[in-house]
């Protein structure tokens, strides 16, 4: 009896954390999400020209796109993806065997007139599965530029936080931007941004709401079928 409380006792404590484990999927976002323009070390002039080509300008006549780390622009979200998917497959196999033992003749005391033995077998299976996903996802979010690449693209990132009646709503956004794709305002379409992350998450009683309790995830990591 102590042995099987040992062992119960361990194995119902491994089930009840599986059941309260709560695997949920992330987005990998960048470590830093937002940049300070670095501060600019100038050497005294020692030529006497008022113009040093070491210190960042910009020109009478250049535009204000982001090109610089700290600059910000603002990234329109109009994400959209739909996939559809069906599969059907059947499996049919049947099978016969039968023998027979003929008269036995000429043996002394065997009088019966033989014997035969017959089998069937038979399998079936169908299965037929359709999923089907559409997802839209629209809004702006403003984003900071880490990083200014060697090609001259630009390392974006960016979050932004809204609290609405005890809900934390939290959307992530990181990517690479071309900076001749960027619009008239500094904005510039979520389509265009290469190596695209996006994450939207909610905290609060809405969120528990839509979550599974502990005791039927339980179950489901407990039951073997």
């Amino acid at each position: 009896m102590n042995a099987i409380l040992r062992l119960a006792v361990p194995a119902a404590t491994i089930l009840l954390a599986a059941g309260c484990s709560h695997i949920e999927p992330r987005v990998a976002m960048p470590e830093i999400t937002t940049a300070v323009p670095k501060p600019v070390v100038r050497e005294p002039a020692k030529n006497g020209a008022i113009f040093q080509a070491s210190a960042p300008f910009r020109g009478l006549a250049e535009d204000r796109r982001p090109m610089y780390a700290g600059d910000i622009l603002t990234i329109a979200i109009n994400e959209r993806t739909s996939a559809s998917r069906s599969s059907k497959s059947a499996a049919n196999k049947t099978g016969e065997f039968k023998a027979e033992i003929p008269l036995l003749k000429g043996f002394k005391g065997i009088g019966y007139a033989g014997a035969e033995a017959s089998a069937n077998t038979g399998n079936k299976f169908e299965g037929s599965g359709e999923t089907a996903n559409d997802n839209t996802f629209s809004g702006t979010i403003t984003v900071t530029v880490i990083e200014r690449l060697p090609n001259g693209n630009l390392v974006v990132a960016g979050d932004k936080q809204i609290g609405i009646n005890h809900n934390t709503e939290t959307i992530r956004f990181s990517g690479i931007v071309d900076p001749l794709s960027v619009q008239a305002g500094n904005v510039v379409n979520s389509t265009l941004v290469a190596d695209a992350r996006l994450e939207y998450r909610g905290k609060g009683y809405i969120d528990e709401a839509q979550r599974m309790g502990w005791l039927t995830r339980f179950f489901l990591t407990a039951m073997p079928f």
